[in-house]
């Protein structure tokens, strides 16, 4: 992360994201600064906070998109909430302290994972030893993996113990367990069961999500663990033995601390509908709003930065990146309440998609849409291809229809798409069969789509 410089990340988003070159410069900037402050060593670095962003730009044009790949470049906790479903604390709903909550999940998890990638050589050795010993159960008494002289010396199975024959055949199954020969018998193991099901209800509304998470950990942890014997292969067997014992080669109070931090210094929230919390204009002095100002005073500490109770103990959000993201179609970014305003000084206005966009959307991500159904068909050996006219033929018609009916941006082409190719998804494999090849030409798509828009039969690609 700390080789990443803003033209590498905009490089990066380049991959997934056209246009929108404001956008990406700014959150490039951003993320590097996040790195530069790790980088500074007096204690003006806990002085040092992000500059927050917000995004404003109709539905469509990739404002998500930018960061969550920003954070997955940057290989940081991201989570994504919606505005518009908190409510301010007090009343029956999410309050805004769970985006936090959500946020340490997230870095709980990427810690794990990577915990568990350092201890899988250790933990596939243990594995192999538990499946040998339910193979080949080990002679009472004899210590597993020591080779008596005799065996060293020369095998004669006349004159062997039994400690050495089951010593000699558990040899033999090992290899057999390391070249994959049997993947596929059938072994019974002893799993643990999931907990049972949560205490909700416990309370009265009178616990806070954390307290609730923390107690329903106690209560877990304190009733015996209960196991469940399955009959699966070996195959399924690795795979849960693994995880049971990778899990017991971590130290999970170290995956906690290291969660938190990675939270703190690295995590990226973004605020999606922000622009749903806007009071309407002219509500001034008609009372309390519990969906509206409300939410945007609770708002005000967090990104500011304040210390949030979770189930893994507190967590700062000083450094926390806050990305907000709004259409502001009937209200404007200067309707927010003030003290918010100045909580995301950094504005980028994303512009609307062009036909030439929609072009290149289709032709350059390395998820374009083209692509995907492509892959889909080659699933069944099936092979789709567009040619150049074709693709321009579908931008045009994505952005026809955006101008004459509602602007939903690059998700139009999703509609497009799918009614251009719904015949042949239906067709293969039992009409179309496998080494088929299906050409799409600017024919096809004007004989598909084009007379609907002449038409005006256009309710099929309203979303």
């Amino acid at each position: 992360m700390e080789n990443l410089t803003p033209k590498q990340i905009v490089s990066e988003l380049d991959k997934y994201i056209i246009g929108q070159h404001d956008a990406k410069r700014n959150v490039a900037i951003a993320l590097r600064n996040r790195i530069r402050r790790l980088m500074v060593k007096s204690d003006l670095q806990k002085d040092i906070v992000p500059n927050n962003i917000l995004m404003i730009g109709s539905t469509g044009v990739g404002k998500t998109e930018i960061a969550r790949r920003l954070a997955k470049i940057a290989q940081a906790p991201f989570t994504k909430v919606e505005a518009s479903k908190f409510t301010e604390v007090g009343y029956v709903g999410r309050d805004v302290e769970s985006m936090v909550r959500d946020l340490v999940e997230q870095a709980v998890t990427l810690v794990k994972e990577a915990k568990n990638e350092e201890v899988r050589e250790k933990a596939a050795v243990l594995v192999e030893d538990v499946l040998l010993d339910i193979l080949i159960p080990p002679v009472k008494g004899a210590s597993v993996g020591t080779i008596p002289p005799s065996m060293q010396a020369g095998f004669n199975p006349d004159l062997a113990s039994e400690q050495e024959l089951n010593e000699r055949t558990r040899d033999k199954f090992r290899e057999k367990l390391r070249k994959g020969e049997l993947e596929d018998r059938k072994v019974e193991i002893s799993v643990k069961q999931s907990p049972s099901a949560g205490i909700g209800m416990i309370g009265n509304g009178m616990m806070d999500e954390a307290s609730m998470a923390g107690l329903q950990d106690m209560l877990n942890n304190m009733m015996p663990k209960r196991t469940k014997k399955r009959k699966v292969s070996i195959r399924e067997a690795r795979k849960l033995l693994m995880e049971e014992e990778a899990s017991k080669l971590i130290d999970f109070d170290e995956v906690k601390e290291e969660a938190i931090r990675l939270a703190e210094n690295n995590g990226i929230i973004f605020i999606d509908e922000i622009d749903k919390i806007v009071s309407k204009s002219g509500r001034g002095g008609s009372g309390p709003d519990v969906s509206r100002e409300g939410v945007q005073r609770d708002l005000l500490p967090i990104v500011e930065g304040s210390a949030v109770n979770t189930k893994y103990g507190m967590v700062h959000t000083d450094h926390v990146l806050f990305i907000a993201a709004g259409a502001f179609h009937v209200s404007k970014p200067s309707d927010l309440i003030p003290e918010l305003q100045g909580r995301f000084p950094i504005r980028v206005e994303l512009s609307s998609l062009t036909q030439e966009d929609f072009y290149r959307i289709l032709k350059e991500p390395k998820n374009a849409l083209t692509k995907q159904y492509a892959a889909l068909f080659e699933a069944e050996e099936v092979y789709l291809e567009f040619s150049d006219e074709a693709i321009q033929e579908l931008a045009a018609l994505a952005f026809r229809i955006n101008e004459e009916v509602e602007n939903i941006g690059a998700r139009r082409l999703h509609t497009v798409m799918s009614h251009l190719l719904s015949d042949f998804l239906f067709e293969v494999p039992d009409t179309i069969g496998a080494n088929s090849r299906i050409m799409i030409t600017r024919e096809m798509v004007n004989d598909r789509l084009s007379s609907l828009v002449k038409n005006r039969d256009l309710s099929q690609y309203i979303l």
